[in-house]
């Protein structure tokens, strides 16, 4: 095959991205909001000052670069699209009984994303960019592509660190990753609304450590989901509000405990705004780990041009 480096810098994404498409603001996912509490009964529900938290939490996340857009041709001189992406997933493991955390596990990969059938694994000096065939060549799908690998990842170094009666957090929606046992989505990010407006009011209502009832949601994949206020300076409507997610393979009872569970843990990880500008939802832990997950990510322009020199070469 051929590789050709795309000339934008990956910094301004790629001149075949033309999606151009904004977030909804009503999701279309059908939502059951009677899980825990009849629709007419939906309030803030208080932390349980009974519930003792666990004493060993789990926080996963993963980042991910484009290292370069690119263009892959086979013998047949077909030219197809695609991404050179490096990413990196890790955990860390915070002691509450002893007050420490430590990363426990971190793993970096590099992958070249298109829909080329004949694409090869991509050299470049001592690194290797892993083929991942696509069934398509648009940048949503190789995006997703990128994005599902970062997920696996997630789902490897999170297994290695776990402990009898641990929490984990997963960093983002839960998609993918709902085998875990005890496992949680945490979203800082509202892209879309999932309760209609009457109990969309009761979610701007929380106070600090506050949630919502328990309710289903179901797209292309179930759960149950919960909103949470973590503690804020802010009086903004939405400041401080996470949605949290577990698996709806759970019954109802296991749901509702974890979300209690929740309530008494990730509040004490709530960052503070002269730390943090994504704050109180970037949780401390969780700010760490990025960054240390981005230094292992390497230096990305000279990775785009080492792949600038590989691209000058056939192969395979």
């Amino acid at each position: 095959m051929r590789l050709h480096v795309d000339g934008w810098d990956p910094g301004y994404g790629t001149s075949f991205d033309g999606s151009g498409e904004g977030p909804a603001s009503q999701s279309s996912a059908e939502t059951v909001t009677d899980i825990e509490l009849p629709e007419s009964d939906w309030r803030p529900i208080p932390r349980r000052d009974d519930l003792r938290g666990p004493s060993t939490v789990l926080l996963v996340d993963g980042v991910r670069r484009i290292d370069a857009g690119v263009w892959v041709t086979g013998d047949d001189g077909v030219p197809h699209r695609g991404l050179a992406a490096s990413y990196a997933a890790g955990v860390v493991r915070c002691d509450l009984e002893r007050g420490v955390a430590d990363v426990a596990g971190a793993l970096v990969k590099r992958g070249l994303f298109t829909s080329s059938p004949t694409a090869n694994d991509v050299l470049v000096g001592r690194v290797r960019y892993t083929a991942h065939q696509m069934g398509r060549d648009d940048q949503a799908t190789l995006t997703g592509g990128v994005q599902a690998q970062l997920a696996a990842l997630e789902a490897d170094v999170s297994g290695a660190a776990r402990v009898d009666n641990d929490l984990l957090v997963v960093d983002g929606p839960l998609k993918n990753r709902q085998h875990l046992p005890r496992a949680i989505g945490y979203v800082k990010t509202h892209r879309v609304e999932y309760l209609p407006a009457s109990l969309t009011a009761v979610v701007t209502a929380l106070k600090a450590q506050e949630r919502t009832p328990v309710f289903h949601v179901g797209t292309n994949w179930q759960r149950y989901a919960w909103y949470l206020r973590l503690p804020t300076t802010s009086s903004a409507p939405w400041a401080g509000v996470v949605r949290i997610e577990c698996a709806a393979e759970l019954d109802k009872a296991e749901a509702v405990a974890l979300a209690d569970l929740s309530v008494v843990t990730l509040p004490r990880f709530a960052s503070s705004s002269y730390k943090d500008p994504r704050a109180p939802q970037n949780l401390v832990p969780i700010a760490g780990l990025e960054r240390r997950l981005r230094s292992m990510l390497g230096d990305g322009r000279l990775l785009y041009r080492t792949l600038v020199l590989a691209a000058r070469t056939v192969i395979g």
